[in-house]
């Protein structure tokens, strides 16, 4: 419980970090990934954490049936939130001309969403699970919340909501993937129907 205390006490401050760099999308993509990926396993590994420890793996089954299922649910709050203006109006949040310019930054999304759960759902979330399920879930929720002020208000309630619900999928699952491919998926779609709503 020290380690993974010790290890949620040092990358707590690193998820402020990334939204208060002023930075084009590309150059928050590789922020973001440095941050949140490329900075934990390296301080992760320093104090013995092996990958599966951290969630850090392949899905189980039961994780991949539940990605399937919450993202089918997810498509009709999708709908819903192209009907809300400031959610039409701030995604996507990338600049793209063409189809080709939409799925590359759609790919660089996909590797800001995958830095974001490794972080959340990975590092913050599995070493403390091993001891309270309950008290990893509250802890990494609550600056993954946080960082969603400044975001569509909605977002918010939606980020505390979706924080504990991927939590206790991964968990499920064994493994970071499955919320990673949820938030990636899910945030394309949403992507995709603003742009088709948007006069």
């Amino acid at each position: 419980m020290r380690r993974a205390l010790l290890l949620y006490s040092i990358l707590f401050p690193l998820s402020f970090v990334p939204p208060l760099i002023p930075a084009s999308f590309w150059e928050h993509v590789l922020i973001v990934f440095t941050a949140y990926l490329l900075v934990p396993a390296v301080i992760s590994t320093a104090l013995g954490f092996r990958p599966e420890e951290l969630g850090l793996k392949l899905p189980n089954r039961n994780g991949l049936k539940l990605f399937a299922l919450l993202f089918v649910l997810s498509v009709p709050l999708s709908i819903y939130g192209t009907t809300v203006p400031s959610m039409r109006s701030y995604y996507p949040v990338f600049p793209y001309s063409g189809v080709v310019g939409f799925v590359l930054g759609e790919l660089g999304m996909g590797i800001i969403m995958l830095a974001h759960e490794a972080f959340y759902r990975g590092f913050l979330l599995f070493p403390l699970a091993r001891k309270n399920v309950w008290l990893a879930i509250f802890l990494q929720n609550v600056p993954y919340t946080i960082v969603h002020r400044g975001k569509p208000a909605i977002e918010v309630p939606y980020a505390f909501i979706a924080g504990i619900i991927f939590a206790k999928m991964d968990l499920e699952g064994e493994s970071f993937v499955p919320s990673f491919l949820l938030h990636w998926l899910g945030s394309a779609l949403f992507d995709v129907l603003c742009v088709v709503v948007t006069p």
